[in-house]
């Protein structure tokens, strides 16, 4: 089942995007749904107002989840080809809800950075509280997945050893452009103006969905809604020799294999 927050004459609504259509299933938006005790059956008997697919646009899944929690160096390829060792807990960031845009969004260019890079992730949404969770219970807290890019301007980042300063300027990650529910996803990867800059396969993340819950759930509670985005693998625009940026116009295609992807056009800020 895939659900969406698509943007409608009133705001926005909660959906179940179908082969043929999409269905409102009587909540705003995906967060509020997720909410509700037995979302999940109630989202497959929705029967509310319909939409033509090509008519859609489409919000963040969630467009104001209260925490947006970040993976960084959690590919196994990736880090050992850089000649580090793995990794043996998560490192931990986080963005917040203003950071984020609809999978066919325009993202925006931060004004003050001149080094604004790719990241394509898998991001985890989940569906139920959750804290100190055992691997099982943090497996069945997971809603189900969408497709992220943590587009991020390295000059800010790498100002401090803090990396949230360049990871959260607003309007600068897509998310979506829906919720999959019982599916495994497959193979992500980049396009930048055509030309595949990333691929990997989502079964190479050192630290899975449900160890990254149940990991989180030691520090804070897990709520519906909550967003995580568990990861890049190789292939950014950074360690590049010589680096490569994103500028005005350039164009990302950002897929993960029985999700979906995203298409985003980059404008400069106002």
């Amino acid at each position: 089942m895939r659900l969406a927050t698509i943007r409608v004459s009133t705001g926005t609504a909660a959906a179940r995007v179908d082969d043929d259509g999409a269905v409102e299933v009587g909540a705003a938006d995906v967060g509020e749904l997720l909410a509700r005790p037995g979302w999940k059956t109630a989202a497959e008997q929705a029967a509310g107002p319909r939409h033509a697919l090509d008519t859609l646009d489409y919000a963040p899944v969630v467009p104001a989840p209260r925490k947006v929690l970040c993976v960084g160096l959690n590919y196994r390829t990736h880090i050992l080809e850089m000649g580090r060792q793995l990794p043996t807990h998560p490192t931990l960031f986080a963005k917040f809800g203003r950071a984020l845009v609809g999978a066919f969004d325009p993202v925006v260019l931060p004004a003050g950075s001149r080094e604004v890079d790719w990241e394509a992730e898998l991001g985890v949404v989940i569906g139920a509280e959750v804290r100190h969770a055992t691997p099982g219970q943090a497996a069945a807290a997971i809603a189900g997945y969408t497709v992220v890019n943590d587009v991020t301007a390295r000059d800010f980042q790498y100002r401090t050893t803090q990396w949230l300063q360049g990871k959260t300027f607003e309007r600068s990650t897509p998310v979506g452009p829906w919720l999959v529910t019982d599916t495994e996803p497959g193979e992500i990867s980049c396009d930048v103006d055509g030309e595949q800059v990333q691929k990997a396969h989502t079964a190479d993340l050192v630290f899975g969905p449900a160890d990254l819950v149940a990991y989180i759930s030691q520090i804070i509670t897990l709520e519906p809604g909550d967003l995580i985005a568990t990861g890049t693998p190789g292939g950014v625009g950074h360690a590049r020799k010589p680096p490569r940026y994103l500028s005005a116009g350039s164009r990302m295609v950002t897929r993960i294999e029985g999700i979906g992807e995203l298409r985003n056009t980059f404008v400069e800020e106002a």
